[in-house]
C-alpha cells in the first residue's frame, strides 16, 4: 500500500498551509472562544473555497468533489496544524449522513455545506449510534459542538437523524474553542435510523488527521523553543534528556501518519479506529512533552501553545475514546475482517 502523498496532494497541503498561516488563526481561535464568530466564519469561507468540505460531498451533488477521504485527511492535518476552530469534523459528518438522504433533502442541504455557506454540527442522543450505542463507541457526551455557531444542527437518536430547531446554553469545555451545547429535541426527520457506521468512520478519520496536525504543530513549536531557551549558558535543546523526549514524540507522530493515510484509502472501521487511537495518543503525548519542556509559560492562556495543548486533549476522546477504538481493532482482528 502506498502511503506517500502525490504531487497534487502535496500542493493542496501547501496551499492550505499558506492560506491558514496568513489568516492569524490564533486570533481567530480566541475570538471564537469568546463567542465572536465573525472572523471564524470568514476563515471558514476561505477553507470552503479551497474545496475542503466539498471532499465529503458526492460529485453527483452540486458543488461536490467526493467522496475523497484521503484528500480530506490531507486537509485536516493542515487544519489541525493551525488549530482552526469550529465544528470541522461535525460538518464533514453531516455531509456524509445527508449523502444517504432522499434526493430532495440532499439537494437542499448538501450544496451549502460544500460551499461553506452553512456550518453544521451533530449531536448524539442516548443510544444514537446504531446497535453499538454510545458506551461501546466510546462517545462520552451528548452535547453538540458549536451549536451556537452552526446553521445546520443534526440530532442523532435511535429513531433517526432530525434537523434540530435550536440549541441550549453553551457549556464549559476543556478546549475553550470547542463550545459544547445541547440540541433542542424534535424537528424534521431527515433520515430513519441512528448514526451510521460509515459516518462514524469519516468522523474518526477527520479527528485523527486533525490530531496529527495538532501534534506536528506542538512538536515544531517545542523544538523552536528549546533552541532559544538557555540554561547554564547553553540551549536547553542540547540536553540529552530533552532530545530523548522530542525523539519519542517525533517517532509516535511518524508512526501515526501512515496509519491515518492508510485508513483513508480503505475506510474500514477498524483501520480508522486504529488510526484515531494512534494519532490522538501521539498528539496527547506530544502535548505533555511540549508542556514540560516549555515550563510554566506553557500553562498560561496568553501564550499561544495553550491553543494546541487543549485541542490535543479534547480530540483524544472526541468521536470515540482510545479504549473504544482499541476494542474495535481487537474485535476486528479476532474475526479477521482486516
Amino acid at each position: 500500500m502506498r502511503f506517500l502523498l502525490d504531487a497534487e496532494q502535496r500542493a493542496f497541503a501547501a496551499s492550505l498551509d499558506a492560506l491558514l498561516a496568513a489568516a492569524d488563526t490564533p486570533a481567530v481561535v480566541r475570538d471564537w472562544s469568546r463567542g465572536d464568530h465573525a472572523s471564524g466564519r470568514a476563515l471558514w469561507s476561505r477553507v470552503a473555497e479551497a474545496g475542503v468540505f466539498a471532499l465529503a460531498v458526492p460529485e453527483t451533488c452540486e458543488g461536490g468533489l467526493g467522496p475523497r477521504p484521503a484528500d480530506l485527511a490531507v486537509a485536516f492535518v493542515e487544519l489541525g496544524r493551525h488549530a482552526v476552530p469550529g465544528p470541522l469534523v461535525e460538518t464533514v459528518t453531516a455531509a456524509v449522513l445527508l449523502s444517504g438522504a432522499d434526493p430532495g433533502t440532499a439537494k437542499r442541504l448538501l450544496p451549502p455545506l460544500a460551499s461553506g455557506g452553512t456550518i453544521a454540527t451533530v449531536g448524539i442522543g442516548k443510544a444514537g449510534i446504531g446497535k453499538a450505542g454510545i458506551a461501546k463507541a466510546g462517545i462520552e457526551t451528548s452535547y453538540a459542538l458549536d451549536g451556537d455557531a452552526a446553521g445546520l444542527r443534526l440530532a442523532c437518536s435511535p429513531d433517526g437523524i432530525r434537523l434540530s430547531p435550536g440549541h441550549g446554553p453553551v457549556r464549559p469545555s476543556l478546549d475553550p474553542a470547542r463550545r459544547l451545547t445541547p440540541l433542542t429535541p424534535g424537528g424534521e426527520l431527515l433520515l430513519p435510523g441512528p448514526l451510521t457506521e460509515q459516518a462514524l468512520a469519516w468522523a474518526r478519520l477527520a479527528t485523527a488527521a486533525q490530531a496529527l496536525g495538532v501534534g506536528l504543530a506542538l512538536l515544531d513549536r517545542t523544538v523552536a523553543h528549546v533552541k532559544q531557551r538557555h540554561q547554564f549558558g547553553v540551549a536547553v535543546g542540547s540536553f540529552q534528556a530533552v532530545k530523548h523526549r522530542l525523539a519519542d514524540a517525533k517517532i509516535a507522530l511518524e508512526f501515526a501518519r501512515p496509519l491515518v493515510f492508510g485508513a483513508a484509502l480503505t475506510m474500514r472501521p477498524a483501520e480508522v479506529a486504529a488510526a484515531k487511537a494512534a494519532a490522538c495518543e501521539a498528539a496527547y503525548g506530544t502535548a505533555r512533552t511540549a508542556l514540560q519542556l516549555h515550563g510554566a509559560i506553557g500553562y498560561t492562556a496568553e501564550y499561544g501553545l495553550s491553543l494546541w495543548l487543549t485541542k490535543a486533549r479534547a480530540l483524544r476522546t472526541a468521536w470515540g475514546d482510545p479504549h473504544a477504538c482499541r476494542a474495535l481493532v481487537v474485535s476486528a482482528a479476532g474475526d479477521r475482517r482486516w
